[in-house]
This record gives structure tokens, sequence and C-alpha cells, in this order.
């Protein structure tokens, strides 16, 4: 498919990176906007530190969002850790779970593709930000099995989603 270069004018004088920067600061998290196409965001979590990263491509007219765990894989635990993308990707709705191989980065990525619009909306940021986070809370559990506790991807995924039920 040929790549169309296309000129994108702002009418409503807020570039789609303004919106995601006026939404995260909701959140009140540390936010680093380096160029006019991306923002790093720094959020905490409950197991660990996320780092949020998005930018935005004028071309495709669509917004890249990745959410990395602060944690890093081992060489030797690299291809059990790519069986449990496989397995924890099953269960999305929305984005996906990869390994960022160079620096050993778990991360869940989503593209929010936007032609026609002029950007997205703080909603939009908000469902990708959310969701994100709660997909990183879910699965930070089974990517510390098997990168720590030895485990097979296929015990990591069922001991992480053991869902208790009652009352102790």
């Amino acid at each position: 498919m040929p790549t169309m270069h296309r000129t994108i004018e702002y009418h409503n004088e807020h570039h789609p990176m303004d919106v995601v920067e006026s939404t995260v600061g909701l959140y009140e998290w540390q936010t680093q906007r380096s160029c006019d196409t991306e923002i790093l965001v720094q959020a905490p979590g409950k197991w660990c530190d996320l780092s949020l990263h998005f930018v935005w491509s004028d071309n495709a007219e669509a917004m890249q969002f990745n959410c990395a765990f602060d944690m890093r894989v081992p060489k030797a635990r690299q291809g059990e850790v790519h069986e449990l993308l496989m397995r924890v990707n099953e269960r999305l709705w929305l984005g996906h779970f990869t390994l960022w191989a160079e620096e050993g980065l778990p991360m869940y990525r989503h593209a929010l593709p936007l032609r026609g619009a002029i950007g997205p909306t703080r909603e939009q940021v908000q469902d990708m930000v959310e969701t994100a986070m709660y997909e990183c809370e879910r699965f930070y559990p089974a990517f510390q099995f098997v990168i720590w506790g030895g485990y097979s991807a296929e015990q990591a995924i069922e001991a992480a989603m053991l869902e208790t039920v009652g009352e102790a």
C-alpha cells in the first residue's frame, strides 16, 4: 500500500498531543514533552512504576501508545516470556503486550487510528491510559512469576489469573 504524505491543519489550535498532555496532566504525573509529536509520562502503578509514551504521526493520522513495566527480562528467560506474551495477548480486547528485545522491556502497546478526525478526545486518551494500566497491573504478577520465579508461561498465567471467591 503506497504511503501518502498528508499535511494536517489543526483548526482548533490544539495539536493532538495537546489533548494528551492536558489529559495526563489531570493525573498529576511527571510528564515530559520532548517535541510536538511525543510525550513521555511516569505513572505510579500498584506493582511498579510505568513509563507511558505517546507518539503522534501526521502521515498515519494515528497515535501510538506504549506502556512499559519497570523491569528487565534476562536473556535466559526471554523465550518463556515470549510464550507468556502469546498467552496474555489471547486474553486482551484492546492492545497487546510485546517485548522490546533491545532493552528487555515488557510493554503494552496500542494504536489509535484517527483518519479524518482532528485528534483524540480526552475520553479516548483516558481509555487508552486506564486500559493499559489495568492490563499491566493484571498481568504484572505473571511476568514476575516467569522472570524471577522460574514458572512456565502456563503456570504463571494460572497463578496470576487465580480469582478468590468469598471472604476469609
